[in-house]
């Protein structure tokens, strides 16, 4: 069976601009809105907030990304990812050892493969967050990959060239 996540995408260099740490180009990227479970308003500032209304969470440097396209995984990478994911727990959010983080980072990882598992590949994937009275909702905007027309790859002549 086919595995889908997502990896980050530049098109420019403004998420070198808007976040803190900005998610390496090809790094393999979840929701990452565990981060955000116990912030307010008053956490909303500057880049922070950005990286709340917009940013993925690269799983190779836990930097942000705006955008994440669709593509295949392979079992092996998916366990490797789950194995530092739980050690990011371990180190950033204080769970007691890998093992016992291990199942909610496999979680994560699951969410965001089902979210790609419902578009094709080279689908572009945004995010977009916001502070409710239930905690962060997440909403997920999807860009399909746009079909090559021909006048994209014809040479066309006029009588001067």
């Amino acid at each position: 069976m086919t595995m889908f996540l997502a990896r980050a995408i530049h098109f420019d260099e403004s998420d070198q601009r808007v976040y803190f740490n900005p998610a390496r180009t090809g790094e393999w990227a979840i929701s990452g809105g565990f981060e955000f479970s116990n912030w307010g308003e008053a956490d909303l500032t500057g880049k922070a907030r950005q990286a709340f209304a917009n940013g993925w969470l690269g799983i190779e440097t836990f930097g942000r990304v705006t955008f994440v396209a669709v593509t295949q995984i392979e079992p092996p990478e998916m366990e490797r990812l789950e194995q530092a994911l739980a050690q990011h727990f371990v180190d950033v959010y204080g769970a007691p050892d890998a093992e016992a983080a291990l199942p909610v980072a496999r979680e994560e990882l699951r969410h965001m493969a089902e979210l790609c598992a419902e578009h094709d590949p080279n689908t572009l994937l945004t995010v977009a967050r916001e502070l409710t009275e239930a905690g962060v909702r997440e909403q997920y905007h999807a860009i399909k990959p746009a079909e090559a027309e021909l006048e994209q790859f014809a040479i066309h002549a006029t009588p001067d060239s």
